[in-house]
């Protein structure tokens, strides 16, 4: 939940914490430190700074969005839950600047990995078959909404909607 400017002058902060306790000789306070500062590296890796920019995706300030995401140099690292929420962001951010395959690609991704909810979820499988319809592949538009049809029981009625007429936009062709 930190950008990593902020573990960065956390870390140091904890080091010179832990360096003044060493002197001062109470390691327990040292040994506190020292896992403040594994906890945050730990975070570096497996967190990010997806919670960060799930904030600002949702008050569309897509500039931030995808400059907190660019902080995460390996995407790979990130904890399951993570990277589902990484991949679902950066799709919607590929898609604001109208980058499809970029966002077909994110989204895809997005959908093999947990999301939030069973919506979440149909969401990434209905955005990777709109984007397919636009760039031709109808294949691979029937595939993925077959896949959003096997959640219908767990999503919302507005998600069924979209459902019903990306189905309707896909019998055009």
């Amino acid at each position: 939940m930190f950008t990593n400017n902020a573990r960065i002058i956390l870390t140091g902060i904890f080091l010179a914490c832990g360096l003044l306790f060493s002197y001062h000789h109470i390691y327990q306070l040292v040994g506190l430190m020292l896992l403040f500062i594994v906890m945050l590296i730990w975070g570096y890796f497996k967190e990010g700074t997806i919670i960060l920019a799930a904030k600002s995706f949702h008050k569309k300030d897509y500039a931030k969005t995808e400059s907190l995401l660019n902080q995460i140099t390996h995407p790979t690292w990130l904890s399951k839950k993570r990277r589902g929420f990484y991949e679902f962001i950066m799709g919607g951010v590929a898609l604001q600047k109208q980058d499809y395959e970029a966002a077909e690609k994110h989204y895809e991704l997005a959908a093999r990995y947990p999301l939030r909810s069973a919506n979440d979820h149909v969401a990434a499988l209905v955005h990777v078959a709109n984007i397919s319809i636009r760039l031709g592949n109808y294949d691979k538009a029937r595939e993925y909404l077959q896949l959003a049809e096997k959640l219908k029981d767990h999503i919302t009625a507005k998600m069924k909607e979209v459902i019903v007429k990306i189905e309707q936009e896909l019998k055009q062709y």
